[in-house]
């Protein structure tokens, strides 16, 4: 009873075990920054659950000693005596198959309350067992398809162990199917066998890998790794979330962010057009009166407290360009209607009477929470930000065009200059980018990378400017990337967030940018640095620039993203 294997192998503790489409995975990851000892299924509806604890059992029925191997649509625990295996067989529903080793299949919380935990019971209805659980809202039934099951707990309150026991027959193997459901559906059942589910999900990944990544090759040994980040982390539409959404992380960091979703987007658009064009549409689905976009969209929740830097003119240039067919009027008009209200928000609350620029009023809008930009004031007029509303501004002006408003393309490019004007006026000190306090006026520079960041206007800087930056961005590269913060700098932080470690998103814009100013050396290096990186270190939410180290959530999809950007770049230049 041994399945095969295909595509990449890779660690459970770092990398989920999930499908497209679902809103669970397995793994040993319960909550921020937490391991558990077992794998679980873990829900993120209504946020991340821990929901059911799945333990391996020796043939005394104590816990088995295993090792965990996992590839796409294949995760498997190994053991002395034997195994047990997991695939999914659709996106809400898991089969487990075992021999020689049993399982246990428990409630991950152990005390219900009646606003909290989850209740166990048989079904006699479904001829299955139920697990209801207060924290995700749902249910998740487990029917018995061959061995020997024993239960604990059943309808029981308060504290205590429930759940069910699975072990073989004769020594032969058994066989269960675990579906998360809302209320109720008809009994399980299902005339696949393992071999021929495993089978689906393997082809399911292999495809999407040639349409997402058709150019990989041995010198970019990590695409289809990434590509399988991307997949499993993608759910199928449920709650507030519209579309079929890339998900940041099926660990804790499972919303899509407002400025994140562009990555994953740009990385989708040649193989999976509609999936990128939802990735770039969601944020704007939960626009607001004031044409601001909110901060992150979840199963449960928007939230508009704070918003997420404009760099959708810059997507949506990069995005129409990369897609196989060219949108038509009808798309056009609606990325333009949206980039209109987007762009009024940050022309008209974000502008103080009478200033020609926009502002900041926190870290966590510009995306770089903490960056040291932010230590002298955080309500502020930032270089990064005028730059990204240039390029949308710019970005309109065309969209303008494709649709025949001359007087608006006009007006737009006019505001765009006018835009870079002011920033070049107001915020361009001799050889640096300053941010200015919007209530005093008081200016400071930082040793942050994000005071950087107007290169990604790239060929619209004037020359001398463009060459001052990239001078200073070579100063920030450390032998894995481009450090947040100067390694110099006293306020490094190893694992500052924004304060010194590597991130995917800054690489892509400024790479882009000084791409797009002629500075192609320094481009590729920043690549060929970035992508080793992932080749070594894998896609973490960031990375410690002066190891390499992965840091914080060990998943993460715009890190993925860019990977597979960069590596497409890269391919496509060698090839020429």
């Amino acid at each position: 009873m041994t399945a095969a294997r295909s595509g990449p192998a890779f660690s459970v503790h770092d990398i989920p075990f999930s499908t497209h489409g679902s809103w669970f995975d397995i793994s040993p990851v319960v909550a921020e920054k937490t391991y558990a000892e077992d794998l679980h299924l873990v829900s993120h509806q209504n946020g991340m659950h821990a929901v059911l604890r799945l333990v391996p059992l020796d043939p005394a029925g104590d816990r088995a000693e295993t090792r965990v191997e996992t590839t796409p649509g294949l995760l498997s625990w190994i053991g002395e005596s034997g195994r047990v295996d997991l695939s999914y067989e659709s996106p809400d529903t898991v089969r487990l198959r075992g021999s020689g080793l049993g399982m246990s299949v428990d409630a991950a919380a152990r005390t219900l309350t009646p606003f909290s935990g989850t209740y166990f019971f048989r079904d006699p209805a479904a001829d299955a067992y139920v697990f209801t659980s207060y924290e995700t809202g749902r249910r998740y039934r487990v029917t018995v398809l061959s061995g020997t099951v024993t239960d604990a707990g059943t309808q029981s309150l308060g504290g205590g162990h429930r759940g069910l026991t699975l072990t073989s027959e004769a020594n032969g193997p058994w066989e269960i199917a675990i579906e998360e459901l809302d209320t109720a559906r008809p009994p399980y059942a299902s005339p696949a066998t393992f071999d021929a589910i495993t089978e689906s999900e393997q082809r399911s990944f292999a495809e999407f890998v040639g349409r997402v990544a058709p150019w990989r090759s041995s010198a970019t040994p990590a695409a289809e790794l990434a590509a399988y980040v991307v997949w499993s982390a993608t759910v199928r539409p449920t709650g507030l979330v519209t579309r079929p959404a890339v998900l940041m992380s099926k660990h804790w960091m499972d919303k899509v962010w407002s400025w994140d979703h562009c990555f994953n987007a740009l990385a989708l658009a040649p193989g999976c057009p509609d999936l990128a064009l939802d990735q770039f549409a969601l944020p704007f689905d939960h626009q607001d009166d004031s044409g601001a976009l909110p901060d992150s969209v979840t199963h449960s929740e928007v939230l508009y407290n704070f918003v997420k830097p404009p760099i959708h003119g810059w997507t949506s240039g990069r995005l129409r360009r990369r897609l196989p067919t060219p949108p038509g009027a009808a798309e056009l008009a609606d990325t333009y209607d949206r980039l209109e209200r987007w762009t009024g928000f940050w022309l008209t609350a974000r502008r103080a009477p009478g200033a020609d620029l926009p502002h900041y009023q926190h870290g966590n809008d510009s995306g770089w929470d903490n960056a040291t930009t932010f230590d002298p004031g955080r309500v502020v007029e930032s270089a990064d930000l005028a730059a990204f509303l240039v390029l949308q501004l710019r970005e309109l002006a065309d969209l303008a065009t494709a649709l025949d408003m001359p007087e608006e393309a006009i007006r737009w490019t006019r505001t765009a200059e006018e835009t870079q004007a002011a920033l070049l006026d107001r915020l361009w000190a001799t050889d640096r980018f300053v941010a200015r306090a919007v209530d005093t006026g008081d200016t400071w520079s930082s040793s942050s990378l994000l005071d950087l960041m107007p290169v990604v206007l790239g060929e619209h800087l004037p020359a001398d400017v463009n060459s001052t930056l990239a001078d200073h961005i070579k100063a920030h590269l450390t032998p894995y990337g481009l450090a947040t913060e100067l390694p110099t700098s006293p306020h490094y932080l190893a694992d500052g967030y924004w304060r010194g470690p590597i991130w995917a998103p800054a690489t892509v814009l400024i790479e882009d940018g000084l791409r797009r100013a002629g500075h192609e050396r320094l481009a590729d290096d920043i690549s060929a640095r970035f992508r080793a990186l992932c080749e070594t270190h894998g896609f973490a939410e960031n990375f410690d620039a002066l190891t390499g180290t992965g840091l914080r959530d060990r998943a993460y999809t715009w890190t993925a993203s860019s990977y597979l950007l960069l590596a497409e770049a890269h391919a496509h230049r060698d090839a020429r």
